[in-house]
């Protein structure tokens, strides 16, 4: 059985100990989960199983032969077209089909009988690697793979370097995924995809023959795809059989149990000191000595990490403002002549939580600056209602200062004192010492949860809110879940993160082909209509083809009852018609084996288009001589 085994694992960069004793197995066939906050080493780990980086100790032991796949976050491309690139991942096949081509040269050329013998050999050698490699399925393999994650014939020909930064992670996502390695390894492999890729791409997880070990923050993903969830705590990993969300309730029953383990042993801890205290010079001196010796042996065991991410506190009411928040009437808008959103309408009502969905390039963002005023509608109507304060989260983060400290970002722009700024940033995860940190010194997604909550405390009654969660942890996300969930406005956001969606909107509206289609839910809610909408038009589409293939089949078996000459068998004379197949038959294996004798032939595969040819005939003869002993058993049946 193939299998990956860590075994004591630990790394360390400097006195900074990343991670220390991890021991984990991953069988063939896992999907396997691996998550954390941010910076607590999830890419290092890996990097390490893959052999990028070294260890400080422990093991790493693979099945020999297995192959690996790998998608980082940010992998550099080359300057390659996309099918150079995909095909790329062949790189031993297409050696071998090299060697065939020199093989044959030399085999046409030479003249002496044992060296002709000896290339014989190895070009057969090369044959075999090179077919059992799939050399002959290598552009169906790309093809299949590319337009799974949304390219196109035409873009196969483009090169690499002129893909956007979504694009260019799938590539690096089908490059992987192209040889169906043995374990794939997977880090935030959501990120940038739309949620139609994302969709494909659980799907093709699941069905995966392969391990696979994914770094995730997207929660729905993970109860999606993962059967197991490796978690890392405190510098180790916790093992926890399920999905995400059975993880979070198994963790849940554990920190209560922890935390009841906790709580007797500082129970008996405080009974135990109070004895000591007070019959330490007493008569019962020589028992409180006994009981100072027997705690000073006990293992003490360690408070209980805390799970609660949010700490709530209420927003101060924003301005009332009109019922009509924002509309949108017959709008036409796009960029010179290429037209993004054609006759589109809106309407956003106060209170409302609305996500703006739809593939990548549909055109949300022009609609999120429409109503932001950074561009204007070519026709018809944008318009904000009455004492509307918009509030915009921009994922540039322009409204912080990279030479405040966290608690003077907030505090100087607000007024507020250090108690009540403190409150408010830990509700976003900035506690202790961290509030002194540089506002420069942020990563992104800690400059993303500051500037979510210097807009939320800015008195805006309408929120537009661009990728709210990209960049954050699965900590990081449940805050600003919790802080949306209560703002006592109104919002509009674009998000692919489904998790979120769940538990924050009320109202789902797809953009697709410049038109919006409106879902009165959360995305479980939209994503069921449209999977009930796809079935129903699945079968209606059926029913027309069943009926063909009928006639088709009718056809068929009309068409064998039709001799060579003219003449025709009866339906009542199955013995002739069989005698009939029997005869075709053994024509089509006759035309077979001169084919094979012809895929053998060195001669065959000097020029590609011929080999494919060759091997397309043989195809065919082959599927037409299955159909025909179809027929023979249902006629001797």
């Amino acid at each position: 059985m193939s299998l990956l085994e860590v075994r004591g694992l630990s790394k360390a960069y400097g006195i900074q100990n990343i991670f220390s004793d991890i021991n984990f197995q991953v069988r063939r066939g896992e999907k396997v989960g691996l998550i954390g906050p941010n910076g607590v080493g999830k890419t290092t780990l890996v990097r390490c199983l893959l052999g990028f980086e070294k260890p400080d100790s422990g093991h790493v032991a693979l099945t020999p032969g297995e192959r690996i796949g790998y998608v980082e976050q940010d992998t550099g491309l080359g300057d390659n077209t996309l099918y150079e690139e995909l095909a790329g991942a062949f790189g031993d096949v297409l050696g071998w089909q090299h060697d065939m081509r020199r093989l044959e040269a030399s085999i046409a050329s030479e003249k002496h009988a044992d060296k002709l013998e000896k290339c014989m050999k190895e070009y057969a050698q090369a044959v075999e690697r090179f077919e059992r490699g799939g050399g002959y399925e290598v552009e169906n393999s790309v093809r299949r793979v590319a337009f799974g994650l949304g390219f196109t014939a035409e873009e196969l020909t483009r090169r690499t370097n002129e893909f956007s930064g979504g694009q260019k992670t799938r590539i690096c996502l089908a490059r992987a995924l192209i040889r169906q390695p043995d374990f794939l390894f997977l880090d935030e492999p959501t990120n940038h995809l739309d949620l139609g890729m994302v969709e494909w791409l659980e799907e093709f997880l699941t069905g995966y023959s392969g391990a696979v070990l994914v770094i995730s923050h997207d929660r729905y993903f993970l109860d999606t795809v993962a059967e197991r969830i490796l978690a890392i705590e405190n510098g180790s990993i916790a093992d926890y059989s399920g999905n995400y969300s059975e993880y979070l309730q198994k963790k849940t029953e554990k920190l209560a149990a922890q935390e009841k383990a906790y709580g007797k042993q500082q129970a008996f801890i405080a009974k135990t000191e109070e004895y000591i205290d007070r019959y330490r010079a007493g008569i019962k001196s020589k028992q409180a000595r006994g009981r100072q010796s027997q705690l000073s042996r006990l293992a003490r065991l360690a408070r209980p990490e805390d799970m609660k991410g949010f700490d709530f506190f209420t927003f101060n009411p924003p301005a009332e403002c009109a019922e009509r928040v924002a509309e949108l009437g017959e709008v036409v808008a796009g960029y010179g002549d290429k037209t993004v959103l054609d006759k589109v309408s809106l309407l956003v009502r106060r209170g409302d939580g609305v996500a703006l969905v739809g593939p990548n390039g549909a055109g949300k963002t022009t609609l999120l600056k429409l109503l932001t005023g950074d561009i204007m509608a070519k026709h018809g109507k944008v318009k904000l209602g009455s004492r509307v304060r918009l509030g915009y989260f921009a994922q540039e983060h322009e409204t912080l200062t990279d030479s405040n400290s966290v608690l003077d970002e907030v505090m100087r722009e607000f007024a507020f004192s250090e108690e009540r700024t403190r409150h408010y940033l830990g509700a976003f995860l900035f506690r202790g010492e961290e509030v002194y940190k540089q506002v420069g010194d942020l990563s992104g997604g800690e400059k993303a949860r500051l500037a979510l909550l210097k807009l939320m405390l800015a008195g805006a009654n309408f929120l537009i809110l661009d990728e709210p969660t990209n960049h954050l942890d699965i900590a990081a996300r449940e805050a600003v879940e919790e802080a949306i969930m209560n703002f006592p406005g109104t919002f509009l956001t674009v998000s692919h993160d489904r998790y979120f969606l769940d538990k924050v909107a009320n109202r789902m509206v797809e953009l697709d082909g410049g038109q919006l289609t409106e879902y009165a839910g959360n995305y479980s809610y939209y994503h069921d209509k449209k999977a009930a909408a796809a079935k129903a038009a699945a079968q209606a589409a059926s029913r027309p083809a069943a009926h063909k293939q009928q006639n088709n089949k009718q056809e068929k078996t009309a068409q064998l009852q039709v001799d060579g000459k003219g003449g025709s068998w009866r339906k009542s004379d199955p013995a002739k018609l069989a005698k009939k197949l029997e005869e075709e038959i053994a024509m089509l294996e006759h035309e077979l084996a001169a084919l094979e004798v012809r895929l053998n032939d060195p001669a065959s595969h000097a020029e590609a288009q011929h080999s494919r040819e060759v091997a397309d005939e043989y195809a065919a003869r082959q599927a037409e001589l299955d159909e025909k002993y179809t027929a023979w058993l249902e006629l001797t049946e």
